[in-house]
């Protein structure tokens, strides 16, 4: 389905391709359609997560086009019939020499494409191709924060001083004259706002990117020992050590169940698990690390209960939502993020931040009880459906764009007719 709006924009401007501010390309025509660019940090998150909101884009007339980082997905978006314009970005660089040619990477896209919208997702583009889009005179722009992350919650001196660096470079990029702040929950809306980042009636918050729900669906529980899964980037702060103290309690009191560890360290991320580690708690036998895998849908499939005992700086944590939509409990802490998608007693239950025995407790009680998963497994369906299906995600982002196009096609209107 095509919104109507954009469909209406894409129309006037090939009719009157004036109503872009910036400098029409040489070998553009009056009939060419308008250029969108996204640009992400990775090529592989856009391609599992951002690519419908593409088609969606390229379905009303525009013009896609994908900024990111060179990586092995490049490729299939470009099958995808997206133009691809790679550029540099080390994303947990805090060099100099690094920030500004990040920089001057996006002022190259920025000039060779000449968008009429351009959408940023994650920190960096954010902050860097926010004062790139107001240096080359962007007519619309939007910011996906996908959470706040450890530049907000680290207590680090290092931390500090970065989060001090990443207020001051937003305030900056977000003062666009036409820009749109998406965040993913109320609460790092009020941080924000609350560091004059934006004003809270320039953000909206939609819940998370979505959950593709005919891939996460509900499946029967599967026999043999419960097993209990925690997937995610393996950070301290996502709660790793609290779920391997929680496995070791749980096989302290007799408990017959697999903990499965699944994903990799974020090499280079002051809070990364080491390897090492993780190797030592696998042969062991507290947890099963299984690494990186492709296939969590089937995972979750396997699973009982889906674990998240995180007090990073969340937006929508996706494993949360694929659980709910695949009818699985969820056991995760009462924080930013994770509190928006599972409702204490309802689908799963909520726990305090860092208490290894609070979360031993409630994986015991789901655990001890078939009955309980299979309702809050219900409930987590209902609610993915209700509130984290793609479908709406993608909705809500473009009912976005059209309120940006909107203000801008009006504010052109006004300029061509004053005297």
């Amino acid at each position: 389905m095509v919104d109507t709006r954009l469909l209406a924009f894409v129309e006037a401007y090939r009719n009157q391709p004036a109503l872009n501010s910036m400098p029409v390309p040489a070998s553009a025509s009056s009939s060419d359609p308008p250029r969108f660019l996204f640009v992400d940090t990775d090529a592989g998150e856009f391609l599992h997560y951002r690519i419908q909101l593409a088609y969606a884009i390229r379905r009303a007339g525009f013009e896609v086009h994908v900024a990111v980082p060179t990586g092995t997905a490049v490729g299939e978006i470009a099958r995808q019939g997206l133009a691809v314009h790679p550029f540099f970005v080390r994303r947990l660089s805090m060099h100099a020499g690094d920030e500004i040619r990040a920089c001057l990477s996006l002022l190259r896209v920025y000039h060779r494409v000449k968008p009429v919208v351009v959408h940023h997702f994650c920190l960096k583009p954010a902050m860097y191709g926010g004062l790139v889009a107001r240096i080359v005179g962007v007519p619309a722009m939007v910011t996906t924060l996908t959470g706040l992350g450890h530049a907000f919650t680290g207590r680090t001196v290092s931390t500090r001083m970065a989060r001090l660096v990443a207020i001051g470079a937003l305030r900056l990029a977000f003062a666009h004259h036409n820009h749109r702040l998406i965040l993913q929950n109320k609460d790092d809306l009020t941080t924000l706002a609350s560091k004059r980042v934006v004003d809270e009636h320039d953000a909206v918050v939609i819940n998370g990117s979505g959950v593709d729900l005919a891939m996460f669906r509900p499946a029967p529980e599967p026999g043999g020992p419960a097993v209990v899964l925690m997937a995610c980037r393996l950070l301290w702060e996502k709660g790793v050590a609290e779920f391997v103290e929680a496995a070791q309690a749980l096989r302290a009191r007799g408990v017959q169940a697999r903990f499965l560890l699944v994903g990799e360290p974020d090499h280079g991320h002051p809070s990364a698990v080491p390897v090492s580690l993780l190797n030592l708690w696998n042969a062991s036998g507290d947890v099963e690390w299984l690494g990186w895998r492709d296939d969590v849908p089937e995972l979750i499939r396997k699973s009982h209960v889906v674990c998240l005992p995180s007090y990073y700086g969340e937006g929508i944590p996706r494993i949360l939502i694929q659980a709910a939509a695949s009818g699985r409990p969820s056991v995760t802490t009462n924080s930013s993020g994770c509190r928006d998608v599972v409702r204490d007693g309802d689908n799963g239950f909520l726990v305090p931040p860092r208490d290894s025995g609070a979360l031993v407790d409630a994986i015991a009680a789901l655990l001890d009880s078939p009955s309980l998963r299979l309702t809050m497994g219900k409930r987590g369906r209902e609610r993915a459906v209700e509130e984290f299906g793609m479908t709406r995600a993608t909705d809500a982002n473009v009912e976005v764009y059209c309120s940006l196009l909107n203000r801008r096609d009006r504010s052109s209107s006004r300029s061509a007719m004053s005297p």
